[in-house]
């Protein structure tokens, strides 16, 4: 995979136009329930750190382009939690990897609000988080000032 974000970085040092709309889908696709467990975070950062200190990209474009992602990313996994508690324990990979939503409930039942915050920040858990948070019935507007804060400290 780690080939994968390579030839991306190249793409778009060829094609610095489509940079932020590349950030923005990549820390969305890394906040998403379950394909955000597939996605390495510090790849996209340090790929977009590599290109902003070449010149090759804007800092504060790009920050505004992960924070966006990062947001609706985390939104849309809660908001899965939060309408389809019925599914999720149909979906295939929460039957295979059981130990991986236990974490998350775990997580979120040790911190509380304070785990969406924190949650982004430990891998193997991130993207799980957010799920839990719907699932947990966490108040919308707590869950999104965790989200929103966290999302501006992350990117």
């Amino acid at each position: 995979m780690t080939d994968y974000f390579q030839q991306l970085l190249e793409w778009v040092q060829l094609n610095p136009d489509y940079a932020g709309l590349i950030i923005f889908s990549m820390a969305l696709a890394e906040s998403l329930a379950i394909i955000g467990v597939l996605i390495p975070g510090v790849v996209i950062l340090f790929g977009a750190g590599t290109l902003i200190g070449a010149g090759i990209i804007d800092f504060w474009s790009s920050c505004l382009w992960a924070i966006a992602g990062a947001i609706i990313g985390d939104g849309l996994s809660y908001w899965l939690g939060h309408h389809f508690e019925y599914i999720t324990d149909k979906w295939k990979w929460a039957r295979v990897h059981p130990d991986a939503m236990q974490k998350g409930f775990d997580f979120f039942e040790k911190y509380g609000d304070l785990s969406v915050a924190l949650g982004r920040f430990f891998g193997p858990i991130r993207a799980v988080v957010p799920l839990v948070a719907g699932l947990m019935r966490m108040p919308p507007k707590r869950f999104y000032i965790a989200n929103i804060l966290s999302a501006l400290v992350w990117a």
